[in-house]
């Protein structure tokens, strides 16, 4: 006879950091996965902080994790505000549907309004849960696959630099050096603290087989790289062919990125070079000889939750137009709630009508310009009092350049 596991009442608390190991443990179980061994657990307890690792507790069992780490995010503007990387979210298979994800998500978000950070950032394995917490889509990009042995870059692209494989044990300290000065030059680009660099790089280099070219400026310096791994055809993603799979392509400018493709279209013995996360306006289509043998589809990149919307409003630059009066509801960090005038000289809470009224996670379409208030507004994301505000709305929060962010976590 199967017996029903009957509701208890959950809490929702810190972990200590003897819990860490089972809070990760937990976490891949969610995913399906085997514990982690001694070895790689050696390496991925560095990418944990206990004061930002959250359980979900049926009495002394905890049965949901969720944790942060340090970061920043660079907005409109060039300003580079604090942020929280969201990531290692798990509840057990017999405890879903229960409110432990969301008894988390609050509870983290609480925390990191306390912090002081201005933003939650995550990347959503199931993009339908994220929403009802605040999350939004703030950045797209492109999964780009290029047949390389039917291309290569066209003669007039200029070179700006040379292109050297890293030994394995220079991979992270050259990388963390290098990459301050990379992440001002767009918005969207994220801060990668010590934590972040042990969940994408150190864990990587303890059991697979991962390798970087850095490019290398004339002068020596080191202002772009690709990181990237074997690829075969038994790989879980089915647009995957033997090749590499670049997870992490980072570049100054646009000769740096040239520098760099032209690398990866130049090693022997692939098929298929598929980057992960390319920013919208890549232009690698027009940099090669033949077009036809690149492919590629839209992905949800980042989502961003606004935690702090005062902060975050003042921080960013806007387009010149009419202010616009915008009204915001946030159920779960009420104090986020109200009313914002928006204008090309900042912004200011104020008590007259809103013409626009949105939920936190249409804020944050909008934020970064990768939005426009008037499409949100035609798919009913957006409460309209007054249409004339729209196309002000659709100026105002206008970006030169797409928000990319390229950084998986």
């Amino acid at each position: 006879m199967t017996q029903t596991l009957l509701p208890t009442e959950l809490t929702f608390r810190g972990v200590s950091e003897d819990q860490l190991r089972g809070a990760n443990d937990l976490f891949r179980a969610a995913l399906h996965t085997e514990p982690a061994s001694d070895k790689f657990w050696g390496v991925l307890k560095n990418a944990y902080l206990a004061d930002r690792t959250f359980g979900a507790f049926d009495g002394d069992r905890q049965v949901g994790t969720a944790m942060s780490f340090p970061s920043s995010l660079t907005v409109p503007g060039g300003e580079i505000l604090p942020a929280a990387g969201v990531t290692y979210v798990g509840v057990r298979s017999d405890y879903r549907r229960r409110g432990a994800l969301t008894g988390m998500m609050r509870i983290q978000l609480e925390d990191c309004a306390a912090r002081g950070d201005v933003f939650a950032i995550l990347h959503a394995s199931e993009p339908v849960i994220y929403g009802r917490f605040g999350y939004g889509v703030a950045t797209v990009a492109r999964t780009v696959r290029v047949h390389s042995p039917k291309t290569a870059l066209r003669p007039e692209v200029p070179v700006a630099g040379t292109v050297r494989l890293l030994d394995s044990d220079e991979i992270v300290p050259t990388l963390k050096a290098a990459y301050p000065s990379i992440q001002p030059t767009r918005t969207g680009l994220m801060g990668r603290s010590a934590q972040w660099w042990t969940i994408v790089y150190e864990r990587r280099l303890v059991d697979q087989y991962l390798l970087v070219a850095a490019h290398v400026t004339p002068a020596g310096d080191v202002d772009g790289w690709v990181a990237y791994e074997p690829a075969d055809s038994h790989s879980d993603d089915p647009r995957v062919q033997p090749g590499l799979r670049v997870l992490d392509f980072q570049a100054a400018d646009q000769g740096v990125a040239n520098d760099l493709w032209r690398y990866l279209l130049g090693v022997d013995l692939v098929d298929d070079i598929n980057a992960y996360f390319r920013p919208a306006d890549d232009p690698i289509e027009e940099i090669v000889v033949n077009n036809l043998a690149v492919r590629s589809e839209r992905d949800e990149e980042l989502w961003v939750r606004l935690v702090d919307v005062p902060a975050a409003l003042a921080a960013r630059t806007y387009d010149m137009a009419s202010p616009v009066v915008i009204e915001v509801v946030d159920a779960l960090l009420p104090a986020n709630s109200g009313r914002y005038r928006i204008g090309p000289q900042g912004t200011e809470r104020t008590a007259d009508a809103p013409a626009l009224t949105m939920t936190p996670d249409v804020l944050a379409m909008l934020y970064l310009g990768t939005f426009r208030a008037s499409t949100l507004a035609g798919i009913g994301r957006i409460t309209v009092a007054d249409p004339a505000a729209l196309p002000a709305a659709d100026r105002l929060f206008a970006v030169d350049r797409p928000a990319w962010n390229g950084s998986l976590f």
